[in-house]
Parts: structure tokens; C-alpha cells; sequence
């Protein structure tokens, strides 16, 4: 699967893509933690996530982007066989 973060230049943005394509509750709460919790175990995932066009919101929110590669590195450890890949 793809998500495409095209004119995603904010945290919030980036929460309710997540939310939207992802198909979270909709009791998600919309921070890291429930994210993680959300992809490791309330949704099903696919084998690997791509997101794509990811530079728009790294550069405008470059401290949610670093969080984000730690949540993808995690996810890695916690789910073998499942990635996220910046692409």
C-alpha cells in the first residue's frame, strides 16, 4: 500500500491521513502513541506501508519527521515481517 503525503506539511495532517487511509477508530487520538498502537495492534496492516512524497513534510515539520522515522524503525522491530518504507 501507498500513501501519498503530498501537501501534508503538518502533524495534524499527517494524523488524519493516517486516520482516513489507514481506517483507525474513530476514537483515534491523533499523537505518536496511539499511531504505534494503532499499526502494531488495532488495524490490520499491510505487509509494507510506502509513503511517498514524504520531503514536503519533513522539511516543514522536521521534529515530527524524526519522530516518524523512529516510529519506523520500531514498527520494524515489533512487527517482523511488516514495514514502513520512506520512499
Amino acid at each position: 500500500m501507498t500513501l501519498d503525503l503530498q501537501g501534508v506539511t503538518t502533524k495534524a495532517g499527517l494524523h488524519a491521513l493516517f486516520k482516513e487511509r489507514l481506517h483507525f477508530p474513530d476514537w483515534y487520538g491523533a499523537n505518536w502513541d496511539a499511531l504505534f498502537d494503532c499499526i502494531v495492534a488495532i488495524v490490520p496492516m499491510p505487509a509494507e506501508l510506502r509513503l511517498i512524497n514524504w520531503q514536503e513534510f519533513a522539511a516543514a515539520a522536521p521534529r515530527d519527521m524524526d519522530i516518524l522515522r523512529r516510529v519506523v524503525v520500531d514498527y520494524a522491530q515489533e512487527m517482523p515481517g511488516y514495514r514502513i518504507v520512506l520512499g
